[in-house]
């Protein structure tokens, strides 16, 4: 009996087996299978390399964001439960301020296998950990945001944040560029986790670097003029400045500064984000008197006026009902163009739009669609220029389009740069199209990559965009500019030799709804060279300081002469003879 009772639990034990082997081998076949994989295969990310920014010195790059070896301290508190006091008193006397880590929630379950106690942990220390050999403890390498120069050129570069995504500037604009493709390791393993070269089943995708980023920056340029926004700024009771210097036969970016800035090593510790933003690409505003260069050469491009060109001012012209009034209330009378110009009379500008209207007397359906057509369409205005970093596009009414103030009476306002936003790029990149023969480029910033092997790829340089003036109205415009600058505005300024010229803005800001002339920003544009040469560079400066008045020949003219000495110094710029 005892037999038999022996001989059916063993056919049962059996069957129970052949029943589970079945459902094993048959019906859950997959799912064993896919844990046998987990447990004999070992998969891994392979980390790119991210790109390095470099920006130019002289004709070579010169690295201005690097990567520096960093390690993740992590530990296993299963695996380290035994000796977790030493664990604990290990790390913390090599780390020191730099665990992150709350103990009480690591030491918090025994059978948790995953607790990170310090990032961005340097080789030395790395090291140290390695050779103290902390039970459960292992190192994780990545890489760290390195610059090098400090506050260079920050609101162009940007920075890279604890996720290790680019924000801002070029590692923000650029970041998949930088940032490249990680890699696959899947291989079969051993019971160490070492990896086998055995296996039909081997994955191996190797990782893509990121590009290697060159700039049009020059180093030295960009240094110096961060250097003199921050003193003029200072020196004049200002709170905020910003320049942009172009090459206008290009497009090219020299140099493009903000003040104040911030160091890309510590964002973490900036309290105001504005600091993060590029006011060239990212602040748009209404930038007054300047664009009454854009007036007058789409006037004298249209062969309504010339320089010489004459009419009566009154001091004021009324447009739907509104007196808009000149900052200037001298030269009353007929006077010419030129005079209007160098003056910066807004009724001479409004003169300029009536004229391209057809009627000398008011302001027409024709002179509106014509100054957008210039202002927006071929100079670019209110329109994003199409450079590599992130820009806002700005606002402008269209000529059929009934504006605050008016359909006529906006369009007035816009000849004065005023009811209108554009950026400081849109701005310097129309005037180089004036000042260099009528051609515009689009501005750029990347000049090229460096490949692995250290060698500088410049990239191809694009020819003009599109033809905006003629050659003839923009030598006209030439010597408007230098007129106006050698008026009264700065004379002595410019040595003998030279050729420069430039136009002031003082916009008024809007608060309320209305324009408030205790608030403003100044502005000064201009572009300068050797004398019967083509302009070598075009600057712009901006510099205010809210709730306080700002103006353009006082405060913008001086930080332009200032950033102009540096610039022909850096571009060894030689007055003629």
């Amino acid at each position: 009996m005892r037999t038999k009772i022996v001989k059916n639990g063993l056919l049962i034990i059996m069957a129970v087996i052949v029943v589970r082997l079945f459902f094993i081998q048959v019906i859950e076949k997959d799912e064993w299978m896919a844990r046998a994989d987990a447990q004999q295969t070992m998969q891994e990310t392979l980390k790119a390399k991210r790109g390095e920014i470099y920006m130019m010195a002289g004709s070579e790059p010169k690295a201005v964001v690097m990567n520096e070896t960093v390690y993740t301290v992590i530990i296993d508190p299963k695996t380290a439960w035994e000796k977790k006091n030493e664990a604990q008193q290990k790390l913390v006397e090599i780390l020191g301020d730099m665990v992150t880590a709350d103990w009480n929630k690591v030491w918090s379950n025994e059978k948790s296998r995953y607790a990170v106690i310090a990032k961005e942990v340097p080789r030395v220390m790395a090291e140290k950990i390695a050779e103290a050999d902390v039970t459960g403890v292992w190192l994780q390498e990545n890489t760290k945001r390195v610059y090098p120069e400090g506050e260079l050129g920050a609101s162009i570069l940007g920075f890279v944040n604890a996720e290790g995504e680019g924000q801002y500037g070029v590692e923000g604009a650029m970041n998949e560029e930088l940032a490249g493709k990680d890699g696959i390791l899947k291989t079969v393993k051993d019971i160490n986790n070492v990896a086998l070269s055995i296996g039909n089943d081997n994955v191996r995708v190797p990782a893509v670097n990121g590009d290697n980023i060159v700039l049009t920056i020059d180093r030295n340029m960009q240094a110096k003029v961060e250097q003199v926004l921050a003193e003029t700024t200072k020196s004049m009771g200002k709170t905020n400045a910003s320049a942009v210097v172009l090459d206008p036969n290009t497009g090219k970016v020299l140099a493009m500064a903000d003040y104040p800035s911030y160091d890309p090593a510590n964002y973490k510790k900036v309290t105001d984000a504005s600091l993060f933003t590029n006011d060239a690409l990212m602040s748009a505003y209404e930038p007054a008197s300047v664009c009454k260069t854009f007036t007058f050469a789409a006037a004298i491009n249209e062969g309504v006026m010339t320089p010489e060109s004459t009419y009566t001012n009154r001091g004021l012209t009324e447009v739907d009902g509104w007196e808009i009034h000149n900052a200037e209330q001298g030269q009353r009378g007929v006077i010419s163009m030129q005079t209007a110009y160098n003056y910066s009379l807004n009724t001479g500008s409004m003169q300029a739009l009536m004229w391209m209207g057809g009627n000398p007397n008011a302001i027409t359906a024709t002179g509106r669609e014509r100054l957008y057509d210039y202002f927006h369409e071929r100079f670019g205005l209110a329109k994003a220029t199409g450079i590599e970093l992130l820009e806002v596009q700005g606002q402008m009414t269209e000529p059929n389009e009934k504006g605050a103030y008016g359909l006529n009476a906006t369009y007035a306002n816009m000849t004065f740069g005023q009811n209108m936003q554009v950026t400081m790029i849109q701005v310097a990149a129309a005037f180089s199209a004036v000042v260099n023969g009528g051609h515009y480029y689009t501005p750029y910033i990347v000049a090229g990559t460096v490949n692995e092997d250290g060698k500088f790829m410049a990239k191809e340089q694009k020819t003009a965009e599109r033809e905006v003036l003629s050659e003839s109205t923009s030598e006209q415009m030439r010597g408007m500019l230098y007129g106006t600058r050698r008026a009264w505005r700065a004379s002595g300024v410019d040595p003998a030799g030279y050729y420069i010229g430039g136009k002031t803005g003082t916009a008024q800001t809007i608060k309320n709804g209305k324009y408030d002339s205790s608030d403003t920003v100044a502005t000064y544009v201009g572009f300068g060279g050797t004398e019967g040469e083509k302009p070598a560079y075009v600057i712009m400066v901006r510099i205010s300081k809210p709730g306080t008045y700002s103006d353009g020949q006082k405060q913008a003219l001086p930080l332009f002469n200032a950033i102009k000495a540096v610039v022909q110094d850096e571009l060894e710029v030689k007055p003629a003879g």
